[in-house]
């Protein structure tokens, strides 16, 4: 197997050394009753969860509402609103045990009927193209509150992925619509003003241990430049950001740089366009390509770290992820694919241009093996350009032409829907529920390299009526290993932040997007 030792796993696991072996780094505090944190917010009008408007900003309302399952340090559904979840013998009708004796934050009572009715507000949204959970549409078809204890669910098919999709935050069923409804988390608001603050209280009738850190002060500011700035003037105690000049903050004697993994996958795309111009039909190719570039030193360097490599749509280090010896940096091998795929080098001639003889009309003609590279750029966040530059640099050393292309996501996204790109540098925000299908099934909505295989449509239709965690995991890893074989695009990595902090800040195993703030609720109990 190859090794995963990339430098966002190095950083995490220093972390998590540092936090739970005790004490804190000298000139480092352990947590005490209050927490100042900064975080991006200018857009996040209301804290409604069902419809976020900033990404960082669910790690604050994941401290005030809770779903009926929640995800823990081995990314595996456990009981958390519900105490249980038990399908029939179809598959189809699962039964939702509520768990007693949790309250709102007015102390109202939480019940199977608040359940149902943010399920279909979640529902009503998705039919809306809109809200953060629209996916339950492909999962639930019906629900129904037999009685406050217990709810039913009608599925549209005998699936493990039920539990993922049952994580969503349930809301109090006559404020699913309200700007601030209340939750049944550890931490209850007491003042929002947008793009300003969020004060923040602890929650004593939470049903687990009440939080011993009792209040936590956020404050939310326009650019990475000013939340940075506020963090190095010590005019808050933490600060979570995307930005990859966090890099330079390391772990040490003041401070600790924790690592968290996003859910934003960053792939090569690869169009299997079956044409004379389009090589990128040859699985031998896109192989090729794979193994000419070095994306553990891209994402040491252009990202400084910030960033978790993984070879297949899941993420490293978690159940769900399968390696593969086709993995892995490796020039020569690139270059004897190219060879086998018939693109032949000529070190004297166009550079060292991989050529093929191609036949047009009963006439040959010699084809240079250039390709187009088209890349989009985020604000406040300039580095896929840099990205897309190295990439084409690697495809250089093993005779590939490339030509780089920098347009605005729409004119990209343009491009990709009428399939006409050779390669994309692309982002895509995977679910909660682990399951690609979207990307690789044939016709999906996220297939835009055109890539089809009755083999992996039918491990698909496996995938998704496995009943059975055992069943999952199998059917997943076969489809990554398929994935491994076939090379239908180049997986990356998926983007990195950094929680960076001068108090001891959680003991939790897995730091990520959304639930970024996971266990400070537990320091100290």
């Amino acid at each position: 197997m190859r090794s995963t030792n990339s430098t966002g796993i190095k950083l995490v696991c220093a972390a998590m050394i540092l936090l739970l072996c005790w004490p804190a780094p000298a000139g480092a505090s352990t947590m005490d009753s209050s927490l100042s944190l900064g975080l991006i917010s200018v857009k996040t009008q209301y804290l409604n969860p069902l419809v976020p408007e900033e990404r960082e900003f669910q790690s604050v309302t994941a401290l005030i509402y809770e779903g009926l399952f929640a995800l823990d340090d081995d990314y595996k559904p456990v009981p958390c609103l519900a105490v249980r979840c038990d399908p029939d013998n179809s598959g189809k009708i699962w039964t939702v045990t509520m768990r007693q004796g949790v309250t709102f934050h007015d102390g109202t009572p939480c019940t199977a009927y608040d359940a149902e009715a943010t399920i279909r507000e979640i529902l009503r949204l998705a039919e809306e193209k809109r809200g953060a959970y629209s996916q339950l549409k492909y999962i639930i078809s019906d629900v129904s509150a037999n009685s406050a204890e217990s709810l039913r669910i009608t599925v549209s098919r005998p699936y493990y992925g039920v539990y993922y999709a049952l994580t969503f935050p349930v809301l109090p069923r006559d404020q699913v619509q309200s700007q601030v409804p209340l939750g049944t988390g550890p931490f209850k608001v007491d003042s929002f003003v947008p793009a300003n603050y969020l004060y923040l209280s602890a929650n004593e009738n939470w049903w687990q241990t009440p939080p011993t850190v009792k209040t936590v002060n956020i404050t939310f500011r326009a650019t990475n430049r000013d939340l940075i700035s506020d963090y190095e003037y010590n005019r808050v105690d933490a600060a979570i950001t995307r930005s990859a000049s966090a890099g330079q903050y390391q772990t040490g004697l003041t401070n600790l740089n924790i690592a968290y993994r996003t859910r934003q996958l960053e792939v090569l795309l690869l169009n299997h366009n079956a044409s004379i111009a389009f090589p990128l039909d040859n699985p031998l190719v896109r192989k090729a390509i794979r193994c000419a570039i070095d994306f553990d030193a891209i994402a040491n360097s252009v990202y400084m770290g910030m960033a978790w490599r993984t070879d297949t749509p899941m993420p490293v280090g978690t159940w769900m992820y399968r390696d593969s010896d086709e993995y892995g940096y490796d020039p020569d091998k690139a270059r004897a694919l190219l060879e086998e795929a018939g693109w032949k080098a000529d070190p004297e001639r166009d550079n060292g241009i991989r050529h093929t003889t191609v036949t047009v009309k009963g006439e040959s003609k010699a084809r240079r093996l250039r390709l187009r590279l088209y890349v989009y750029e985020e604000q406040d966040n300039a580095v896929r350009l840099q990205v897309a530059n190295k990439i084409a640099d690697y495809l250089q050393a093993v005779g590939i032409e490339v030509a780089v292309t920098v347009a605005n996501f729409s004119n990209v996204k343009e491009h990709l829907d009428a399939r006409n790109f050779d390669m994309a540098i692309a982002a895509f925000q995977m679910d909660t529920v682990p399951d690609p299908g979207f990307l690789l099934m044939s016709g999906n909505t996220g297939n835009y390299v055109g890539y089809k295989s009755q083999d992996m449509d039918k491990l698909f239709k496996s995938l998704r009526t496995a009943k059975e965690f055992d069943e999952y995991q199998s059917i997943l890893w076969q489809i990554q290993d398929l994935f491994a074989a076939d090379c239908p695009f180049v997986c990356m990595y998926y983007r990195g932040g950094a929680l960076l902090t001068r108090k001891v800040f959680t003991t939790v195993r897995d730091v990520r997007e959304p639930e970024i703030l996971r266990g400070i609720e537990g320091i100290g109990n």
